[in-house]
C-alpha cells in the first residue's frame, strides 16, 4: 500500500481535466476547507454514494501508562467519523477476492 498525496491528487486531476494545476490545486485546498469549515460547525457532510463525514464526542476517561502504570486522565475530545457509501464499498468490495477464488 502506498500514500498518495494532496499534490499528486492535484496533477492526476489537472491532467484528466486539461485544467491548470493552480486552479485546480484551489479548488482542491477550497473543497477541504469547506469540509473542515462545516465539521467544525458540527455539521454532517453527506457525498451520496462516495460517503458521509460527522463529528462524534469521545468521553472522557481514565487510562494507564503502560510503562510506569500511572493513572492518567485522558480529556474528552471531538473525533471525525467517516461512513463508506454504497458505490465506494461496492468499489472496494470487488477488489477482495475470496481464498477459493485465488487458485
Amino acid at each position: 500500500m502506498s500514500t498518495v498525496t494532496k499534490k499528486q491528487l492535484v496533477d492526476r486531476i489537472a491532467e484528466q481535466s486539461q485544467a491548470q494545476r493552480v486552479l485546480v490545486k484551489q479548488i482542491v485546498q477550497s473543497l477541504l476547507n469547506e469540509i473542515t469549515s462545516e465539521l467544525n460547525k458540527d455539521n454532517r457532510l453527506e457525498f451520496r454514494d462516495f460517503g458521509v463525514f460527522e463529528t462524534r464526542i469521545r468521553a472522557a476517561r481514565i487510562a494507564q501508562n503502560p510503562r510506569t502504570l500511572e493513572r492518567v486522565k485522558v480529556p474528552a475530545k471531538r473525533t471525525v467519523k467517516f461512513k463508506m457509501g454504497r458505490l465506494m464499498r461496492e468499489q472496494l468490495q470487488s477488489l477482495v477476492t475470496e481464498p477459493d477464488e485465488v487458485k
